[in-house]
């Protein structure tokens, strides 16, 4: 199955995952399903924890993090471990944003990155209304979609949030 394109909805799935909080653990299940969030969401799928590569990109995500959230945008990180593996990933890390476990072939197969035991690194950007506004799917490789980027990518979709809602930018 190939990548869901910009412009189509977004391929709903629940997950476990964890969040680190003030040092503790929250354990949630994490859906992308029919409700409207407040502003966009960055589905971020990684291959590995603790992986030399992917622990630069989710800790530049992490360093970021109060970036994104401050353009009322939310990031999950996504790949095959289970929970166990991303609480410590995230304990040693410091990483604050959800983790999710997607390792009964789910979400990474519905968004066409999974390759056998791991997942194509990959960045969705999901609008209130579970529409896919961009992406970026990497052959197989090293380079990551930085943060500055993806910000880019948001400030260039959204406009400014009125109130609690963000409104996809009218076409140019």
């Amino acid at each position: 199955m190939g990548a869901p394109e910009v412009g189509q909805r977004a391929p709903e799935f629940t997950l476990p995952g964890i969040r680190m909080e003030n040092g503790r653990f929250e354990h949630d299940q994490y859906s992308l399903g029919g409700e409207r969030r407040n502003g966009p969401l960055v589905l971020a799928f990684y291959p590995l924890d603790q992986s030399k590569v992917c622990t630069e990109q989710m800790c530049s995500y992490q360093d970021d993090f109060a970036g994104f959230d401050g353009l009322g945008a939310e990031v999950w990180g996504i790949s095959l471990q289970g929970v166990e593996s991303h609480a410590e990933f995230a304990e040693k890390n410091g990483l604050t944003f959800p983790l999710l476990a997607d390792h009964r072939d789910g979400a990474a197969k519905d968004y066409g990155v999974q390759l056998g035991p791991t997942v194509r690194r990959s960045v969705f950007i999901i609008d209130a209304d579970g529409i896919i506004r961009w992406k970026h799917v990497a052959l197989l490789g090293l380079s990551y979609r930085r943060s500055a980027e993806i910000k880019d990518q948001i400030l260039r979709l959204f406009p400014a949030p009125t109130g609690n809602a963000f409104a996809f930018a009218p076409p140019v």
